[in-house]
């Protein structure tokens, strides 16, 4: 248990009674650890705005943005001791605690589009992932888009072999590890709040992540080049610690489901929004060339990468999973 969790375990008991107190306000925690700018931001903004308007008062909605409560190591300790209410990490973030199936969003080249994610997060495989938060400890309430993942560096990363010998952020996933491996990099877990000063002084030499959290973080005033491999897709999962939610009324449960379903919608279509308008931005920053892969180039990417998928889908016990998400494609495509 760090020291930062365990010196507010003492103040979420109070906070696990607040449903039965008629005359205060529930009080609803929401950390997260981007910035209030990002479709994530302005999702949990809206989120606040519905649940407190509906409620009438009765529910009210802290926000937390930018890491100002917990990093991305704390955030989930936090919410099972009843710290903080609800919290919007990437998916990656709950195989550490066993849930491994969610780190098929970091296979390499499983998803080849956002309807291939919706397929799964939308559907009865994404629904199966959420109720197996319940062990744990949380309720999961939706899954929200982030948007492909890209890599940076302050070399042209035009081909895989040009990753090779760089230290390349990532975050906490045996997955994303392996991907940078694969291209001979040097794999370096960082929090996302660290990773600006990593970057300027050379701690690191490049990222893999988002485009929201390199242009929101300005971590492209620091990196000369980005290359849009698309590689896997980055999504959140929105969670609330079980003990409280449960504790609350059925009417307000109700309520704040309702309200999460607008904030996912809106979410989603901001994602998708702000990455076109990311890329623009980026590029016209003037800091910073951003690269497309070109038909060979994207063949040269999906070659050096399939392995691990296939070598971590097998590792982590996902080849059932995979093979769903196959199927759906397949499927879609009506082959």
């Amino acid at each position: 248990m760090t020291r930062t969790v365990a010196a507010l375990l003492l103040a979420s008991t109070a906070l696990f009674a607040a449903p039965a107190l008629a005359d205060k306000p529930i009080i609803i925690k929401f950390s997260h650890v981007v910035a209030p700018d990002t479709p994530k931001g302005i999702a949990a903004a809206q989120f606040k705005k519905l649940a407190e308007e509906r409620t009438g008062g009765k529910v009210v909605v802290e926000l937390y943005p930018n890491s100002q409560l917990y990093k991305d190591k704390e955030e989930l300790e936090a919410l099972q001791l009843g710290a903080v209410q609800m919290l919007a990490p990437t998916a990656s973030k709950f195989g550490p605690i066993g849930l491994k199936d969610y780190q098929a969003f970091d296979l390499p080249y499983l998803f080849p589009d956002r309807a291939a994610v919706h397929k799964v997060t939308n559907g009865p495989l994404g629904a199966g992932l959420l109720r197996r938060l319940e062990d744990r400890g949380m309720v999961g309430l939706a899954f929200w888009d982030n948007g492909f993942r890209a890599m940076s560096a302050n070399s042209p990363l035009r081909l895989p072999t040009d990753a090779r010998g760089l230290k390349i952020r990532i975050n906490s996933s045996k997955v994303n590890a392996e991907t940078i491996k694969a291209l001979g990099g040097l794999p370096q877990t960082l929090a996302l709040s660290e990773v600006y000063q990593a970057l300027d002084t050379g701690v690191v030499d490049g990222t893999d992540g988002p485009l929201s959290n390199l242009y929101t973080q300005k971590q492209h005033e620091v990196q000369k080049h980005v290359t849009l491999t698309d590689h896997s897709f980055s999504a959140y999962v929105v969670v609330v610690n079980k003990t409280f939610w449960d504790g609350l009324p059925t009417n307000i449960r109700t309520t704040l489901d309702g309200a999460m379903k607008e904030a996912t919608r809106l979410n989603d279509q901001l994602a998708e929004e702000d990455e076109r308008k990311t890329i623009d931005a980026i590029r016209n920053s003037g800091k910073t060339a951003v690269h497309t892969p070109t038909p060979d180039e994207k063949k040269a990417w999906v070659k050096a990468l399939m392995p691990v998928q296939t070598k971590m889908a097998q590792q982590l016990g996902l080849t059932e999973l995979v093979a769903a998400v196959n199927r759906d494609q397949t499927a879609e495509r009506g082959q």
